[in-house]
């Protein structure tokens, strides 16, 4: 609103304070209605608040009857350095293994000493093929799906050129240069283990003897064609294992699908089989019911908080009174010391290890939690049962979880009392709106009708004005005679 200047210029009359005035008496319910908005504001807030962790308890139920928490498995070893073991889907039972090889890579060492890593190898073409070797390396097999990679050799070439060019090709081998007192050798080892990833290396020397100890053929490692100027230190080899007494290879030390749902991995031979257990994951199930408890007591702090009245200030909280969070409250209760006839050995929270405290929480006895999850069928009966035609037999994460639903939907308390506050807010604005212009018509016409008496006070102002100096001349004009 435009602040008043000029009025009462004319007449010398402090109008602008009068208008100033009168429009601040016409705004007075203005402030009313601000402090009502901002309360309903606070009070929108809190309810949002209150929804957000009704959802996340709705979630933590939910999680408690999910079929896939009671079918999770844990898996543990008896030797973690020979045998370990991973898996939350395996079907609980024991299983013996027995490590009798690892899976390892061939590794080649170039028999010739080079006196420097920037020594020149000659020229020509390395081809390096992934495949197995026979026991004698006599025969080899080219790996199925793999192709044999040729890289180009120039005279310009030093030996950790070559290095960098075989790691650069993808060849399924990796270089690298092994210095010792002798010098410096090439080493080539397999990328990936397993029998089917055992390589040779064939050269195509520009001196035109490939399987010499000259020139690029120093290189090579092809026994059936002659070349052997690179010794094999280690043979490309599979892992051979037992399984409760049955036998299995892998190409890799991990042991995928042998048992589903298990994965076993192979650290070291072992000269006894290595007990690998597979049990139900207790500590999974004990972590989401705490994970439901301490979700039921945020929403319950929550409640406690905004509904409490402090009688020392004289003071409501946002929803002290509300019908919805009351209501809300009440089936909270209900959850808690209603008993379900889901499970006969765990009717209540309570017997579970989950106390209701005086503030409304629950509070965890771990003794008794650790007792109900040694017992997972009942245990799973009392939070997930779900009973369609009687709902006394539903479990408790299945009863809270309902109250979610009903609480949250669209045509839920909380949800209907969040958009009657959403709307009341609304016309609340839409009404300080209203009051605005009305001020704003009402000054207008104050200005107007001030500035019109202005004008006519200053007219009389002027006339009086003028008469009073007509009389003093008068006045002495008669004297002067």
């Amino acid at each position: 609103m435009a602040a008043i200047t000029s009025l009462g210029i004319g007449s010398g009359i402090d109008i602008n304070t009068m208008v100033t005035q009168l429009v601040a008496l016409e705004k007075q319910p203005l402030k009313q209605m601000q402090q009502t908005a901002n309360t309903m504001q606070t009070k929108l807030s809190a309810l949002g608040r209150t929804q957000s962790l009704l959802a996340s308890l709705q979630d933590a139920a939910n999680a408690l009857s999910s079929p896939t928490l009671w079918s999770s498995t844990t898996a543990s070893s008896a030797a973690p350095s020979t045998v370990s073991a991973s898996g939350t889907s395996a079907a609980a039972g024991s299983y013996a293994v027995a490590v009798q090889s690892l899976a390892s890579g061939q590794t080649l060492a170039s028999t010739s000493v080079f006196a420097a890593a920037t020594d020149l190898v000659g020229a020509g073409t390395l081809t390096i093929e992934l495949g197995a070797w026979d026991a004698g390396a006599t025969a080899f097999t080219a790996k199925t799906g793999a192709s044999a990679v040729a890289i180009d050799i120039s005279a310009t070439d030093t030996l950790q050129d070559v290095r960098d060019k075989i790691n650069a090709s993808g060849a399924g081998v990796t270089a690298s240069l092994i210095t010792d007192a002798s010098g410096v050798r090439l080493a080539l080892n397999s990328a990936q283990s397993g029998a089917v990833n055992g390589f040779r290396v064939s050269a195509a020397d520009s001196d035109g003897n490939n399987s010499d100890a000259a020139g690029l053929s120093r290189l090579a490692y092809d026994p059936p064609s002659g070349a052997v100027s690179m010794q094999r230190a280690q043979t490309a080899s599979d892992a051979q294992a037992t399984v409760n007494g049955i036998a299995v290879t892998s190409s890799t030390n991990q042991l995928t699908g042998v048992v589903a749902g298990l994965t076993i991995q192979l650290n070291a031979v072992s000269a006894t089989p290595v007990n690998v257990t597979v049990a139900s994951d207790t500590s999974g199930v004990q972590t989401a019911v705490k994970s439901f408890a301490s979700a039921f007591n945020a929403l319950a702090s929550q409640i406690a908080t905004q509904t409490k009245y402090d009688p020392t200030t004289k003071t409501a909280a946002p929803l002290q009174g509300d019908s919805s969070v009351l209501t809300l409250l009440n089936r909270m209760r209900g959850i808690v010391n209603i008993p379900s006839s889901a499970s006969s050995l765990f009717p209540t929270l309570s017997s579970i290890g989950l106390e209701m405290q005086r503030d409304g929480t629950l509070s965890i006895n771990q003794g008794k939690l650790d007792a109900a999850a040694a017992n997972l069928p009942e245990l799973k009966k009392a939070f997930a049962n779900l009973d369609t035609t009687n709902p006394a037999n539903n479990g408790f994460a299945r009863i809270a979880a309902q109250v979610a639903t009903d609480m949250l939907g669209v045509n839920g308390t909380l949800t209907t009392s969040q958009a009657a506050l959403q709307q009341r807010i609304k016309s609340n604005s839409a009404d300080q709106d209203a009051l605005n212009q009305r001020v704003d018509a009402y000054q207008q016409r104050l200005v107007a009708q001030f500035t019109a008496m202005d004008t006519q006070v200053a007219k009389l102002q002027a006339l009086g004005s003028y008469v009073t100096q007509q009389m003093a001349l008068m006045t002495n004009s008669s004297s002067n005679k």
